[in-house]
C-alpha cells in the first residue's frame, strides 16, 4: 500500500503560496545589485587622422586645436581629463594608407582595440563578417537618440535595420574657389559669391573663359597617384544624372550605360582641353591650387579649416579671396558623392562588461561634441548640431549642409567597397591621362569589378 499521500493541486498551490510569501520580503528589502564601479577602465581607440602628441599631446580645449588631427586629439584628451567615471582611453594612431590593412592584421591576431574608426563605405564588409557590434541598446542607455542622425548618417551606419557605428561626421567632395582669379575671369558675381556653371555647356565656357583671362586651368584635382578623386567625380557626374551602376544585389557592375558615358566623356574633355592641371598628384594640386596656379580645387570638406588659415596670410594668393561650396549642379538632380567617418566597437576589442561600458561613455561624449568636430571642415551628423548656431555661424556652413540629405556613396549592397573604386578610378586614370580608348576602359572596369564583387565574401 502506498503510504505517502496524494499531492493534490490544492496542496501545490498552498505550498507556492507560501514559498512567495516567504521570499517577498527579502525581495523588496534586496536592492539590485550595483553596476561596477568604471574607475580606471581602460579602453582602446584605434584611428588616422594622423599623430600630433607634440603639439596637442595637452591640449583639452579642442577650440585650441586646428585640423582633424588635433581637434581629435583635444578631444579625447578632454574626455579623459573630465569623465566623471575615471575611463581612460589610450589612442592607437595609424597612418591613414595602411590603415585597414593593419586593423585587419590585429583581427586576425585577435588584438582588436575597442574602438575603432572606420569609413561608413567599409563598415557593410565588417558587419558581413562579424566583426563590429550592434549598438542600438548601448546607445540607447546613453541617450543617443538614432533619430537625431542626418540622413545620410543614419544611411550610412544602418545595416539590415541596425545601427552598426556611431557617426562621426559626413564627408564629400567640394569645389574650393580662388575668388581673386575667379574675378580676373569676370566669374564672381556682384554679392562677392562665384558664378558657377549649372550644366555642362556652362562649365566648358567657363574653363574656357578662365583659361583666357589668366592663362590657367580652371581645375585642379589629384589626377595621378590617387585613383579615388576620379572615382568621386565620376559618381557625382552619374548620380546627378539618376544613374544606376549597381545590379540590385550590389554584385555586379555595367558602367556601359549613357550616365557613365557622358561622365567619362566630360572628365577627358575637360582634361584634353587643358582646363585640369596635368600630372598633380594629391599634394602637387593642393599646392598648385594654393599657390594661384588654378582656379578651383576639387577635394574635400577636411581642407576647409586649412585653406581658411592660408587665406588669412597676407602673402597668400588666396588672401581675402576663399570661397567653398559643394560640387555644383550640372545636370537633373542635386547629388554627390559623400561618404562618413563612424566608430565602431569591435566584436573582440572589448575584454568584460565594463569596457564596454565605458565605450559606450566615450561614444555618447564624442556625439555630443559633433560640433567641434565639424570645426575641421566635416558636416555634422546631428540633427539638432547641425540646425545650432554653434554650428551654423561656421564660416560657409550654410552653403554645405545640403550636403546631408543629397550625399550619396555607393550602395550598401555593395561589398569591397574602396576596392571597387579603386578599380574604377585606375582606369579612369587611363582613359584621361594615358588616352586608353573608351571602350576598353569600360570593358576593364565591368571586368575587374565583377571579379572583385564575385569573390567577396557574403
Amino acid at each position: 500500500m502506498n503510504i505517502l499521500r496524494p499531492f493534490h493541486r490544492r496542496n501545490l498551490l498552498a505550498a507556492a503560496a507560501l514559498v512567495a510569501a516567504a521570499s517577498l520580503p527579502t525581495a523588496l528589502a534586496t536592492p539590485a545589485p550595483a553596476a561596477p564601479s568604471l574607475k580606471g577602465t581602460e579602453i582602446t581607440l584605434m584611428r588616422f587622422f594622423g599623430s600630433c602628441e607634440a603639439k596637442y599631446g595637452r591640449t583639452t580645449d579642442a577650440r585650441q586645436a586646428s585640423g582633424e588631427c588635433g581637434i581629435v586629439t583635444a578631444l579625447v584628451n578632454r574626455f579623459n581629463a573630465t569623465n566623471p567615471d575615471g575611463i581612460v582611453v589610450k589612442t592607437q594612431v595609424t597612418e591613414w594608407g595602411p590603415y585597414y590593412d593593419q586593423l585587419n592584421a590585429r583581427l586576425v591576431a585577435k588584438d582588436a582595440p575597442t574602438l575603432s574608426v572606420m569609413h561608413e563605405s567599409l563598415l557593410g564588409d565588417y558587419v558581413r563578417r562579424k566583426l563590429v557590434l550592434p549598438l542600438d541598446e548601448g546607445l540607447r542607455a546613453e541617450g543617443v537618440d538614432v533619430a537625431d542622425f542626418t540622413e545620410h548618417a543614419h544611411r550610412g551606419v544602418t545595416v539590415a535595420g541596425q545601427t552598426y557605428a556611431l557617426p562621426f561626421d559626413t564627408w564629400s567632395w567640394l569645389w574650393h574657389i580662388n575668388l581673386n582669379l575667379m574675378r580676373k575671369a569676370g566669374l564672381v558675381q556682384a554679392d562677392g559669391k562665384p558664378l558657377l556653371p549649372r550644366n555642362p555647356d556652362e562649365l566648358l565656357a567657363q574653363a574656357q573663359r578662365f583659361k583666357q583671362a589668366t592663362g590657367k586651368p580652371y581645375f585642379a584635382w589629384a589626377v595621378a597617384n590617387e585613383t579615388v578623386a576620379h572615382t568621386r567625380t565620376f559618381l557625382t557626374l552619374v548620380y546627378q544624372q539618376g544613374g544606376q551602376l549597381f545590379g540590385a544585389d550590389g554584385r555586379s557592375i555595367s558602367v556601359s550605360g549613357p550616365e557613365a558615358r557622358t561622365a567619362f566623356a566630360l572628365m577627358k574633355r575637360l582634361y584634353d582641353e587643358g582646363h585640369i592641371k596635368r600630372n598633380a598628384d594629391y599634394g602637387g594640386a593642393n599646392r598648385a591650387w594654393l599657390n594661384g596656379e588654378a582656379g578651383t580645387i576639387v577635394v574635400g570638406t577636411w581642407t576647409i579649416d586649412q585653406f581658411m588659415a592660408e587665406a588669412e596670410k597676407a602673402d597668400s594668393p588666396l588672401h581675402k579671396g576663399y570661397h567653398v561650396l559643394p560640387f555644383p549642379q550640372l545636370y537633373a538632380k542635386p547629388a554627390l558623392f559623400a561618404d562618413g567617418h563612424a566608430w565602431v566597437l569591435m566584436r573582440h576589442g572589448n575584454q568584460d562588461e565594463r569596457q564596454r561600458r565605458a565605450a559606450f561613455k566615450l561614444l555618447k561624449f564624442l556625439y555630443d561634441n559633433d560640433v567641434a568636430w565639424a570645426r575641421t571642415g566635416h558636416l555634422p551628423t546631428s540633427r539638432a548640431q547641425a540646425a545650432s548656431p554653434a554650428f551654423t555661424s561656421l564660416p560657409f556652413r550654410d552653403g554645405l549642409l545640403s550636403i546631408t540629405r543629397n550625399g550619396q556613396g555607393l550602395p550598401p549592397e555593395v561589398p569591397v567597397q574602396r576596392t571597387v573604386e579603386n578599380l574604377i578610378g585606375e582606369e579612369i586614370t587611363n582613359l584621361i591621362i594615358a588616352g586608353k580608348p573608351l571602350e576598353q576602359v569600360i570593358t576593364s572596369i565591368e571586368k575587374r569589378v565583377n571579379v572583385a564583387l564575385r569573390k567577396a565574401r557574403r
